[in-house]
């Protein structure tokens, strides 16, 4: 059996000539294509984007308090607990009036 090709995609953009100029140059001096430049510069601030984006970090401090409220809940006030009943019925209203699969 051969070895599997990976699926590989093509990404155009047009610029300004200037443009072109500076990314040729700063590729040459990096010692890689102008289409290697582009692609490692992209994928490395789209990786930053999706971190930024998805990861939160918290200083050693937030990270203790947020432990001990994961640990010591405060009780429900009377808000959350409105909250909780106005919840419970939206969801018993959803369930009468949703669609049933049984007979």
């Amino acid at each position: 059996m051969g070895a599997a090709i990976a699926k590989q995609d093509r990404i155009g953009a047009r610029v300004p000539h200037e443009v072109y100029e500076t990314l040729c140059r700063a590729a040459e001096l990096t010692g890689a294509t102008v289409n290697q430049f582009l692609v490692q510069a992209a994928l490395k601030e789209a990786q930053e984007v999706i971190e930024r984006e998805e990861v939160i970090r918290l200083s050693p401090r937030d990270w203790n308090w947020l432990l001990d409220l994961m640990e010591h809940p405060s009780k429900p006030n009377a808000k959350l607990k409105a909250a909780m009943k106005r919840y419970q019925k939206a969801k018993q209203d959803d369930a009468v009036t949703a669609f049933s699969w049984e007979p």
